[in-house]
């Protein structure tokens, strides 16, 4: 009998299949391969460039070239600056310019201030927060031509609500709509409403990231509501309320919607008279589509200074 052999017989081996001889990798396969990989992604991204492409950037690049141009029976005329010359021998451009910065103003007093407002008043409550929030966000929710028409029920000079009230207190009724010296008021109050729960929201988030600390150093200093207000919320929210200021401006400077359903866009005595309403007659009832890409051209410059500021800030905030 043969003595057992100290090597592996070839049977007892694990078989390992040999390699394979690879030869050169095929051009540009490296680069199909991350092609089909991220091909969902491509088709995406393909498809927002030309949704932007098509519906913002060329209209753009077109009210540019209007601007400069007159059409005439389908044919657009090289006409320089003949449309801003129009504009500005309009005199319904000052008016417009000089209702849309006080419509700004009030925005600013009543949309800006409001919204802050409200949201410290919230953050206060210690139950209820989640309804409060709701209750605040519900009109913008609505469509703002849903909104605007309960306005104008409540502006009725005949049947409207705000009416019955001041006749309830005994106070005299207002022609909401119809006076030029309120017309503006009125548009303010009901775009506040409209707009405000998305601010308030916003500076409901803010506020919860202040430091709890910082309110209990200073009731330990003495200092009151206002007092905490002022020298703790209000520093510790300065980029979150120079954000919004900045975009509330460039959103009212482009009011159309409340003049032109509730006004009828110009108002009594032209009270009520916006850039984009005038960019909107000059366009549509006048068929001077180069007057109203020169007016459209020189709010575009405007709002870019004040877009260019925003993204400032956004960058500072980042950092």
């Amino acid at each position: 009998m043969s003595a057992p052999s100290l090597t592996p017989s070839k049977a007892g081996r694990p078989r390992h299949p040999e390699p394979r001889p690879q030869g050169p990798a095929a051009p540009g396969g490296a680069f199909a391969k991350s092609l089909r990989r991220n091909l969902t992604a491509h088709g995406f991204l393909i498809g927002a460039v030309v949704c932007f492409a098509v519906f913002s950037w060329w209209p753009m690049v077109r009210e540019f070239l209007l601007a400069f141009q007159k059409t005439e029976s389908g044919e657009s005329v090289w006409v320089g600056l003949d449309n801003f010359r129009t504009v500005f021998n309009d005199p319904s451009f000052w008016q417009a310019w000089g209702n849309t910065v006080w419509y700004t103003v009030l925005a600013l007093v009543f949309g800006f201030v409001v919204p802050f407002v409200l949201a410290i008043t919230i953050n206060e409550f210690r139950h209820g927060k989640g309804y409060l929030r709701l209750l605040v966000y519900l009109p913008v929710m609505l469509p703002p031509v849903a909104a605007v028409l309960l306005f104008q029920y409540l502006y009725d000079p005949g049947y409207g609500l705000l009416n019955e009230l001041l006749g309830f207190v005994g106070l005299p009724e207002q022609q909401w709509l119809q006076d030029a010296d309120i017309a503006m008021f009125s548009l303010v109050i009901a775009s506040t409403w409209m707009n405000m729960g998305g601010a308030t929201l916003i500076y409901l988030a803010a506020l919860q990231g202040i430091p709890g600390e910082l309110y209990e150093a200073a009731e330990l200093d003495g200092a009151g509501l206002l007092r905490k207000i002022w020298h703790v919320t209000v520093p510790q929210t300065r980029l979150i309320l120079s954000l919004m200021l900045l975009m509330q401006v460039i959103a009212t400077m482009q009011v159309f919607v409340e003049p032109f359903l509730l006004t009828g866009g110009a108002g009594p005595e032209g009270s009520t008279t916006t850039v984009v309403y005038l960019i909107y007659q000059y366009a549509f009832n006048f068929n001077n589509y180069g007057a109203a890409a020169a007016l459209g051209l020189l709010l575009l410059v405007l709002l870019a200074g004040f877009s260019a500021a925003y993204v400032k800030l956004s960058r500072a905030e980042d950092e």
